[in-house]
């Protein structure tokens, strides 16, 4: 096989073999294929898309990469769940300890933020100690004696879409459906998965702006988890308006914390709730969501989950003073509220600018490496739908300087709409895919 043919036939729309797909990629991660024929095929799987059956060799190809984990000797019933990146999600800060607790163990391969779209781990990190590069021997013990565990990639781990990730990035080839889906699936089959909740987000703040890009992403995932003989469903969540109220990593890990003890926004609560249910359900160990709901809300009420969360801190060196008196948590130097310059109704908050202007104070990167400042960020203090009057409180900025305030100042000004007339709030979940 030559790589310069796989590439002119992707581009002249042609079907890739199981068997081109895989020498492509091996050739690729062994470094023999080099960047720039990557790239073109890259650009050619962008504008002529890829069947279900290329996309799933696709995936099986990068899984195959790297070392493949087997989780069933230590939890054979073990469960994960991927968000697509949102404003303000934190849900598997809540979610994991919570579906540990009710006793089916979570093993989770999660990313740092980039962009406006937050990552778990950069909010874990914020604990002081916390240790987010696990060896393959400390992921699998750590899985088996406390039941949940969540860390970074490893080099080891489907490093082929690492490297196709990092050169998509800069070759304006990230917007591909078959090659997200693929980069996702990739890693979880890698990791051992064999049931997976995905939480495709949908809205201003989220990658897929339109709900028939959503499904389209969804049902490929589901797809390829029927293929590759796991279970998957996915849910179809607004993100719109960011989720909760804390948009920056100490301020998030403060809001998943207070939810474990039954303290937290309504809508992230019901948010981790669905999610936390529907993981049992799919991990066999739950016959349906109501019976699930009923197992999730008392693991929640009764402070099981809050005390599998300090379990599991703990065991990934995190410093559990900091997690008992979240007081103690990186903080800003100063903060500002910004308050409503009519009374009205709440038409529109837009994630996507309130996740930048927390990138633009310290909270995210602008591209992979930054680094992130974990005290900052943004309180949104209203939903749409709600009524406030002028001068209520809007959004608490979280900085540094007030050079920073001021620079963040107008964009969230023109994040948030309001009006005379009601506004309706939001569908939360527009669907789910099985």
């Amino acid at each position: 096989m030559r790589a310069v043919d796989i590439i002119a036939k992707k581009r002249d729309k042609q079907e890739l073999t199981a068997q081109e797909i895989e020498w492509f990629i091996q050739g690729f991660t062994r470094g023999e294929i080099p960047d720039y024929q990557v790239a073109a095929w890259a650009m050619a799987v962008v504008l002529n898309g890829m069947t279900n059956e290329e996309t799933v060799a696709l995936t099986l190809a990068m899984a195959r990469s790297g070392e493949m984990l087997d989780l069933s000797l230590v939890a054979p019933t073990a469960v994960d769940k991927h968000s697509t990146g949102g404003v303000g999600d934190k849900t598997t800060l809540v979610v994991a300890p919570l579906v540990a607790a009710c006793g089916l163990p979570v093993g989770k391969i999660s990313g740092r933020g980039l962009g406006f779209s937050g990552g778990t781990l950069d909010k874990l990190e914020s604990i002081r100690g916390f240790r987010a590069n696990l060896t393959r021997e400390q992921f699998l013990r750590q899985l088996a004696e406390v039941g949940v565990v969540v860390c970074g990639q490893t080099a080891d781990l489907a490093p082929a879409d690492g490297k196709l990730y990092a050169l998509r990035d800069v070759t304006g080839t990230v917007r591909s459906i078959p090659l997200i889906a693929s980069s996702i699936m990739s890693k979880k089959i890698a990791a051992g998965a064999r049931a997976i909740v995905l939480d495709v987000k949908v809205g201003l703040g989220a990658f897929m702006k339109t709900l028939a890009e959503a499904e389209e992403l969804a049902k490929l995932m589901v797809e390829i988890a029927r293929q590759t003989e796991r279970k998957a469903v996915a849910y179809l969540s607004d993100m719109n308006q960011p989720l909760g109220v804390a948009v920056g990593n100490a301020l998030e890990l403060r809001e998943a914390i207070d939810t474990l003890q039954n303290r937290g926004p309504r809508d992230f609560e019901e948010h981790c709730l669905e999610i936390a249910s529907r993981m049992l359900v799919i991990g066999g160990q739950s016959s349906s969501m109501e019976a699930a709901r009923l197992v999730v809300e008392q693991a929640l009420r009764n402070g099981a989950a809050w005390q599998k969360f300090l379990a599991w801190i703990e065991a990934q060196g995190g410093d559990l003073e900091v997690v008992l008196d979240p007081q103690k948590l990186p903080r800003s130097e100063i903060q500002r509220e910004i308050c409503a310059p009519v009374s009205g109704y709440v038409h529109r908050i837009d994630a996507e600018k309130v996740g930048t202007a927390a990138v633009l104070l310290g909270a995210g990167r602008a591209k992979k490496g930054d680094a992130v400042d974990y005290g900052v960020g943004i309180e949104v203090h209203h939903k749409v739908g709600e009524v406030v009057h002028k001068s209520d409180p809007l959004f608490t900025v979280h900085a540094n300087t007030e050079a920073d305030i001021q620079k963040v100042g107008d964009l969230l000004s023109e994040a948030v709409v309001i009006r005379e007339e009601p506004a309706e709030p939001p569908v939360h979940f527009y669907g789910v895919i099985e």
